[in-house]
């Protein structure tokens, strides 16, 4: 996938052309053949949440998944905690590319390797029944704008926010904006995983450009621990420049607790 924003013009969320956005062109090109970014990214927020249940089984917990798009990756590292999964998301396309995962015959073969991966843990292993089922039953989509998560402070308990916050706009201001309504519509000291492109310069679906906002990893930190509990809070860099698509410079991985005292 080439990336590049045409002559840098900056560009909002709400200006971008998510109407546009084509799912399964973008499983296609991200998915269809499991990258070893992505096997790194499962094996850390596998770890991090199932650390912590196995130390605070105090479950089932409600978990959402912001901007959940086209990846159901970041819901299978949620399915052994959850009895309800909010997959959230503004997309029309995106929104019924999750319903059709969810549907009878349940999600799509290419996700099978995804799924097997988490169950390198035995807590995922161990999970009763068909995993399509569990998705299915566990989770539902909910079409909606992550900035109105602001109305839903401390609603969730478990949450996970992978490659939005800076691929939403060219903007700083929602940037930050975005890693806030992601946290704060968590419970104080609920588990999250949130992954990000450092130094995007904007991607392509398809013939269509999407925007991202050129942050790197102390904006990222910064911007988590600004409603994070900064003491528990992990930072990965995973992959090197380029690797999955020109213009980025790694992925950031962030694994830690919503603060309590905010």
């Amino acid at each position: 996938m080439h990336l590049g924003s045409p002559g840098n013009l900056s560009q909002l969320n709400a200006e971008a052309p998510w109407g546009d956005f084509d799912p399964k062109a973008y499983v296609k090109l991200n998915y269809e053949e499991m990258q070893s970014e992505d096997r790194k990214i499962i094996a850390i927020v596998r770890t991090h949440f199932g650390d912590h249940f196995r130390a605070d089984p105090d479950r089932p917990v409600r978990g959402i998944d912001v901007g959940a798009g086209a990846n159901l990756y970041p819901a299978f590292s949620m399915l052994p905690w959850c009895d309800e999964i909010t997959l959230l998301d503004r997309a029309g396309q995106n929104i019924d590319y999750l319903k059709r995962q969810r549907g009878r015959d349940g999600y799509d073969p290419v996700w099978d390797a995804f799924w097997d991966l988490f169950c390198e843990d035995e807590a995922y292993a161990a999970l009763p029944g068909d995993p399509r089922t569990r998705f299915t039953e566990r989770t539902r989509v909910e079409e909606g704008d992550l900035f109105a998560l602001s109305s839903q402070r401390g609603h969730w308990s478990l949450g996970t926010m992978f490659f939005v916050a800076e691929s939403l706009s060219t903007s700083h201001d929602e940037f930050w904006q975005a890693v806030e309504c992601f946290l704060l519509a968590l419970t104080p000291g609920a588990p999250f995983a949130a992954a990000f492109m450092e130094h995007s310069e904007g991607y392509f679906v398809k013939d269509t450009h999407f925007p991202a906002c050129d942050v790197g990893e102390l904006e990222i930190r910064s911007a988590v621990e600004a409603y994070a509990e900064p003491e528990t809070l992990i930072m990965s860099t995973v992959g090197k420049p380029n690797a999955v698509r020109d213009g980025y410079t790694s992925m950031i991985v962030a694994c830690g607790f919503r603060g309590r005292g905010n």
